[in-house]
């Protein structure tokens, strides 16, 4: 590539992440709290907490991995995306008792629901953080697999600019100054592939030429649909589903909003943005494959990035910015999470002396460097090393999803003893544990979540929950007044 493609795809991207480093500073000078680094200040406009739902859900996976899906499967892309839906459209039912709970992060959940307890929350904060971390090195990782072949600069000073960049968008403000540039790159997403791929479908010839030289199997219902294996899918949906019920970062968003109702349209509009990104990698996939179907199923992988080589530059250049946009919204969104689980949560376990809303900040900057620095060697030094990291969504599920979820359902009525909690994550985590080592044919995450759900069962006949007055409100408050909770989780 010349030096004059590069500049211009360095120009294109610089004003787009300019605009959303701008956004980031501004919006920080008005809110300046520990609670606007937290959940945004709990005041966050529910068209901005939409696009930032949309934002953190739409990272490289769905530029690279997705668009390779469409172009081997046709339709079953979408089971991906629906899967992600479902997880959001779950949590949007219970999203006025998470926003009227005025939680900060999930361990403050499992707290509400079992008490205080050390050794519960510190379990619970190190589930939770796996998953984001994950994330945040892996999008490194696909920022310089992507931009290396592309611009010909090589891996690690792609990934020391990645991890700088991605600090201009939490350093001021924590999740307050991250959304709202997540509002902005989400509206300068949706806009972008829109035009990408319509530009793919033209490149192509035509819908019509699409049609015609892609197998007709990929459009059909519900042939498109299976094509890529019963067995696939099954992996997709216990990945997917509870990981998204159990991702930190959607939850964050939930006690952001100015209310329940608008956290709850919030997940709406976003699950509709999140299909339209399915749209995107549908017709882009099946247009390269209409273009270049020599890579078969196992160079999806590649699909992208050979389309990348074959826009004009004025697309490559609007293209270099949609892909920096959507990895940077990603990696800002999961660096903060991690932070505010070390600073909120374990801190907070260990730690008894109180600090001043200056000092807790200014922590979890310095805080968000030293995460940033770490998930950067991380990705340098063992960039084919990261898969391992796809594990975390199977063992984090399998610890949490259970223990919250039927807690959540059972918290109007009962007050659950720490006890049940215990003994679900842990047999959760030796069932998926013992299933990844023995390599089942069914995926491992399958296996933990339902040892999971089998010991809750038991634990809650043997440690019975005590079941509370009809007052008891969401925010675990009876008739106005606080219920105690002593150290250790009894009532």
């Amino acid at each position: 590539m010349n030096p004059g493609t590069i500049a211009l795809i360095g120009v294109t991207a610089a004003i787009v992440l300019g605009i959303g480093a701008w956004i980031s500073f501004y919006v920080s000078k008005k809110n300046d709290t520990e609670e606007d680094w937290l959940v945004g200040g709990r005041s966050l406009p529910m068209y901005v907490v939409a696009f930032t739902q949309y934002a953190t859900a739409v990272g490289g996976g769905v530029l690279v991995a997705h668009v390779g899906i469409g172009y081997a499967w046709g339709l079953s892309v979408f089971w991906y995306e629906l899967f992600v839906v479902a997880g959001m459209l779950i949590i949007a039912s219970f999203a006025n008792w998470l926003r009227k709970g005025r939680f900060s992060t999930i361990p403050e959940v499992f707290t509400r629901l079992y008490g205080r307890h050390k050794t519960l929350l510190t379990i619970v904060a190190l589930a939770v953080i796996v998953v984001p971390f994950g994330w945040l090195a892996t999008q490194f990782v696909a920022f310089a697999n992507l931009f290396s072949e592309v611009t010909g600069i090589p891996f690690t000073p792609l990934i020391i600019s990645m991890a700088i960049i991605s600090l201009l968008f939490v350093l001021p403000g924590g999740l307050t100054s991250v959304a709202w540039s997540d509002f902005f790159f989400g509206v300068f997403m949706v806009g972008t592939s829109i035009v990408i791929a319509v530009y793919a479908v033209m490149s192509a010839g035509g819908w019509g030429a699409v049609v015609e030289r892609v197998p007709d199997d990929f459009f059909t219902m519900p042939q498109g649909l299976t094509l890529a294996g019963a067995g696939t899918i099954v992996l997709w949906f216990f990945a997917i589903v509870p990981g998204t019920l159990t991702n930190q970062l959607y939850y964050q968003r939930v006690f952001a909003s100015k209310s329940g109702k608008d956290a709850r349209s919030s997940l709406y509009l976003g699950a509709i943005m999140v299909m339209i990104a399915g749209v995107y990698a549908f017709f882009i996939g099946v247009s390269i494959r209409a273009l270049n179907p020599s890579m078969g199923e196992d160079g999806r992988e590649m699909a992208a990035g050979w389309f990348l080589t074959q826009v004009p530059t004025w697309l490559l250049a609007l293209y270099g910015a949609f892909l920096m946009a959507t990895i940077v919204s990603t990696t800002g969104s999961a660096l903060q999470s991690v932070v505010a689980n070390l600073i909120n949560d374990l801190r907070g376990a260990f730690l008894r002396e109180k600090t001043t809303q200056k000092q807790t900040i200014a922590l979890s900057r310095w805080c968000t460097v030293g995460v940033t620095a770490i998930a950067a060697v991380l990705a340098i030094v063992y960039p084919r090393a990261l898969d391992w990291l796809v594990a975390t969504y199977a063992y984090s599920a399998s610890i949490l999803a259970v223990p919250m979820l039927v807690g959540i359902i059972l918290a109007r009525r009962y007050r659950l003893r720490v006890e049940v909690a215990f003994t679900s994550m842990i047999v959760g985590l030796v069932g998926c544990a013992i299933a990844h080592v023995m390599g089942t044919t069914v995926p491992y995450a399958v296996f933990g979540i339902v040892a999971s759900a089998v010991a809750y069962a038991i634990a809650v006949a043997v440690w019975k929950p005590i079941r509370v007055e009809a007052g008891i409100a969401p925010d675990g408050t009876e008739s106005g007044k606080p219920v105690a909770v002593q150290e250790g989780g009894q009532a």
